[in-house]
């Protein structure tokens, strides 16, 4: 077996742990939509983090070309999808008895754009890990983007910012999906 495939396999785990996750979320909200309150943020964030659970095994797939792994930089790689995951269980509760969006996402807020914000910075020392350089230019600017956003939400709890913030970041990894990962590699 290949270097990648035998370390693919521990990434592809923790990336299905957190599909998981994110659909008993989705699943749980359905079931008890009676009694469920709604708020929009979190059901986008937990959509666009499905999205970007995806993306990064998309991407993942760019490393197969990389022959000469070392420990840190499988661990760097493997820290991506553990964020990835630890944020997709504070997007939606996870108890059914009292699914209360807006508490569940103001109670975890500053945890959940601190992973966010973490995420991004493991996303680019990923690269730097592997190949010893930054990210492309557009690459890093989405980032950049994304991490003043991560800001603002960590920061501000005014219900109008976080709609805003939902919406905005939904454009932008929509933008860079699309600019940037839409052929595998």
């Amino acid at each position: 077996m290949e270097a990648f495939a035998h370390l693919s396999i521990l990434i592809s785990i923790i990336l299905g742990l957190g599909i998981a996750e994110l659909l008993s979320g989705f699943a749980r909200t359905i079931e008890k939509r009676g009694a469920a309150r709604i708020y929009p943020p979190p059901v986008v964030w937990a959509f666009l983090l499905l999205l970007t659970h995806v993306q990064t095994w998309w991407s993942i797939f760019g490393l197969r070309s990389h022959l000469d792994w070392t420990f840190f930089q499988f661990s760097v790689v493997l820290l991506q999808p553990i964020v990835l995951y630890m944020l997709s269980a504070l997007a939606l509760p996870r108890s059914s008895a009292e699914l209360d969006l807006h508490a569940n996402y103001f109670a975890h807020r500053q945890w959940f754009f601190a992973l966010f914000a973490s995420l991004l910075a493991v996303s680019i020392g990923k690269d730097l890990a592997l190949s010893g350089s930054l990210p492309s230019t557009m690459n890093l600017a989405f980032h950049a983007a994304l991490f003043c956003l991560a800001g603002v939400g960590f920061i501000f709890a005014a219900d109008r910012v976080h709609r805003w913030l939902a919406y905005t970041a939904a454009a932008l990894i929509g933008a860079y999906i699309a600019l940037l990962f839409a052929r595998l590699n």
